[in-house]
């Protein structure tokens, strides 16, 4: 549904360049929730205003919905003219809300319908429509001085879904929230992604919003994605910097004769008692140095790091029983020990 190629965006000031966005290959697919991960400067805000050419591209493609929105960039009146059709079929939901404060909250979502040209009734109509939809019916006379922030970004996208859209943009849209109004909007972004069908890319500095919402994922870093995929994949993926950034866990070795183990689990194997399986079954005495669980898609997912009593090599079989528990297993500092890494490859 959204699909970027080697997109990139240099801003020019003053005889000098700063490169927001790097080459950056992005594939969303048609009805999932994608989220775009990354510290402030990572290039996220530049990448989602350049999906829909509100930012021009300084090289690569954008293509939403089967349709290259570049090639109907800076290519005179007319191409501008399909260009913004283009656009209003992309819905868009900001971070500060963007809300006239001189209209009400029916004119407010009208808005995008009253410059496509649709006439005053059905206007109204679809107005109303949203606004129930959103769960704002009562409010339809209010101004926006009278709202809250939730509310307020109720009604963000209650205009963002006026043109009908596929395609739901989210910039940041519940960074300025407090946590119960983020959760309450979430789920109403997913509710709608359920409900329409809508595709859904969303930026965000806020892992729970990942844990919360989104089939997919990336995280940004110096505006290059450096790690993308189903947040499925990305948990199943030894050493994932998303992984760890979802689920972190700590803590060292107490001795340099011990050997630390981060587990991840998911699905099945999240609810079974694996550990005091494991303790019983070989007779070691476990320590548990930190987890982290939660619920992600509606499927319990967690990690663990914990600490086996001797070296990597004294503890090959009972690693070997946690990956045949259908766990991910990466097994810390391994990778300094090439011939070990191997074997534990083969396990």
């Amino acid at each position: 549904m959204i699909t970027t190629s080697g997109l990139s965006k240099v801003y020019r000031s003053r005889g000098r360049e700063v490169t927001a966005l790097d080459g950056v290959d992005l594939h969303v697919r048609e009805g999932e929730v994608y989220g775009v991960i990354g510290q402030s400067g990572a290039g996220k805000s530049s990448l989602i205003r350049c999906v829909n050419l509100l930012e021009r591209p300084t090289s690569g493609t954008v293509t939403v919905a089967g349709q290259d929105l570049t090639a109907l960039a800076g290519r005179g009146h007319r191409a501008g003219r399909e260009l913004r059709r283009a656009r209003s079929r992309i819905g868009m939901v900001f971070q500060h809300f963007n809300l006239l404060s001189s209209r009400t909250v029916q004119d407010n979502v009208e808005l995008p319908l009253e410059i496509l040209g649709v006439s005053g009734k059905e206007r109204s109509r679809k107005a109303l429509e949203l606004l129930d939809l959103v769960g704002l019916a009562d409010k339809a006379g209010s101004y926006p001085a009278q709202l809250s922030g939730g509310q307020k970004q109720r009604v963000g996208i209650a205009r963002a879904l006026a043109g009908d859209p596929k395609v739901l943009l989210s910039d940041e849209a519940t960074s300025a929230l407090d946590p119960e109004t983020t959760r309450s909007i979430l789920q109403l972004l997913r509710d709608l992604n359920r409900q329409l069908g809508l595709t859904v890319l969303l930026i965000t500095h806020e892992m729970d919003v990942v844990k919360s919402i989104c089939d997919s994922a990336a995280l940004m870093e110096k505006g290059r994605i450096v790690e993308s995929g189903t947040v499925g994949e990305l948990l199943a993926t030894p050493g994932s910097e998303l992984a760890a950034a979802l689920f972190p866990v700590s803590g060292d070795a107490s001795g340099d004769d011990r050997t630390v183990v981060d587990i991840t689990f998911h699905g099945d194997a999240a609810g079974r008692p694996v550990i005091s399986q494991l303790s019983r079954t070989y007779n070691i005495d476990i320590s548990i140095l930190g987890a982290a669980m939660d619920t992600v898609g509606g499927k319990q997912v967690g990690r663990m790091r914990i600490e086996l009593p001797g070296r990597y090599e004294d503890n090959v079989v009972p690693i070997g029983f946690l990956r045949e528990q259908g766990l991910q297993i990466d097994v810390q500092g391994l990778a300094q020990e090439p011939a070990l890494a191997e074997e534990g490859a083969a396990k």
